[in-house]
């Protein structure tokens, strides 16, 4: 539909302006008179400025990173505290943006907020770029009248995900610089140094060792199939995404994340850090805890463990107890059920939570620590095995050759 600029009045005289899609300037106009503004001018907007706005959309990037929605929710959060309009707040935010992609969400949840839209409404249209729980917030502080407080508490939960992430890329930031160097050091000597040794070997009139016709081989095979090695691994990549796009795939694929050796177990403390910060926060805020659960299983990332999370709600639709519902999900190791079940019986649930939350983040740094320790003696193994089999392949038919002549 075409992008339409109105100009009108409002019930108290105030002026209004927006943009707004629309079959015809007739539907825009009764859509205004619906909502209480008398249009003054409605004109559709040139189709160049759409077809640039369009472009530059395209060549930006389509995501807001976390460090930019933290100093959103904090300057969201001191102006709302001081007292100053919403819609002055988003006016200068959207104009000391220093992203284009945030910038202009917000001067569309401004010009959202001007005809009449709730502030919760317009920031769920962009769920690209603000998660759930930061929709929820955003609704429990309107409708408690305390904004400040809900944009204070997403600016603390997403400072706590920056911050797991940032231990997890620390300690995985090593082992991952060591394959590639390794996968790196395989392919040149696949495709450089064996070729070279191979037309040395290829003189020799005996059989080669073992070892060597191994090495041949497979430098042969790569040589000569590079291509198809490629294109099948990409098609397999490919495949992969489009499977794990769908719902069993999703489910599949992150309930398999959790098996993997080694850091599976990181995945899965990490997922229930998520779960019991958002419950507990927004517990604490007053939201009802079917809407609690809700929210709360779009945001731990795990689609598996969202399945879990809503079959609690189902428990408490049913009349069970959160302790036996979570019991029942399987998710929780019995001392943090121990926690729940005291949380429940002194009516404070969502202050045990933030205890647990606390004690899965400690066990999540204990096995970041541990997963270094673990690795390392993985890898020691497979790059001695690699130069095992190299030096094999490589010196035995020398070896084998010296012994014959000095015979």
């Amino acid at each position: 539909m075409p992008l339409f600029s109105y100009k009108g009045r409002d019930a108290g005289g105030k002026v209004v302006e927006g943009s707004v899609d629309g079959v015809n300037q007739g539907a825009i106009a009764s859509d205004l008179i619906t909502r209480g503004i008398t249009p003054v001018t409605i004109a559709e907007r040139k189709e160049e400025i759409q077809l640039e706005n369009k472009l530059n959309a395209f060549f930006e990037k389509k995501t807001v990173s976390l460090d930019e929605l933290i100093i959103f929710c904090r300057q969201m959060y001191s102006l709302s505290k001081a007292g100053v309009p919403i819609l002055r707040a988003l006016k200068g935010l959207a104009e000391s943006s220093h992203s284009p992609v945030l910038g202009r969400v917000v001067v569309e949840i401004k010009e959202d907020i001007e005809t009449g839209h709730e502030l919760s409404k317009s920031v769920a249209k962009h769920n690209r770029i603000f998660p759930p729980i930061f929709v929820a917030m955003v609704q429990v502080g309107e409708n408690t009248g305390r904004l400040d407080e809900g944009f204070k508490h997403i600016s603390e939960y997403l400072e706590m995900e920056r911050e797991t992430k940032k231990r997890i890329k620390q300690a995985t930031r090593y082992p991952t610089m060591v394959v590639c160097a390794l996968l790196a050091a395989l392919l040149v000597i696949n495709f450089f140094v064996i070729p070279s040794f191979a037309q040395v070997f290829s003189q020799l009139k005996t059989e080669l060792p073992l070892p060597t016709r191994i090495l041949m081989a497979s430098s042969e095979f790569l040589l000569e199939y590079w291509w198809l090695l490629l294109a099948g691994i990409v098609g397999a990549g490919f495949g992969l995404n489009r499977y794990i796009k769908t719902d069993e795939g999703k489910v599949k694929w992150d309930r398999m994340k959790l098996k993997i050796p080694l850091i599976g177990g990181i995945f899965t403390r990490v997922t229930l850090t998520r779960f019991s910060r958002a419950f507990a926060m927004m517990l604490d805020a007053g939201v009802p805890i079917l809407q609690t659960l809700n929210v709360t299983a779009r945001a731990v990332g795990n689609e598996y463990m969202a399945e879990q999370v809503r079959g609690m709600r189902d428990g408490i639709e049913r009349g069970e107890s959160f302790s036996r519902t979570a019991t029942a999900s399987g998710m929780f190791t019995p001392l943090v059920l121990q926690m729940i079940a005291v949380g429940e019986e002194s009516g404070s649930i969502d202050t045990m939570l933030v205890e647990v939350a606390d004690f899965y983040e400690s066990e999540v740094d204990y096995d970041l620590k541990r997963l270094s320790d673990a690795i390392e003696p993985i890898l020691i193994v497979g790059l001695a095995g690699i130069v095992l089999v190299l030096a094999l392949g490589v010196f035995l038919p020398v070896w084998e050759l010296s012994t014959a002549m000095n015979g």
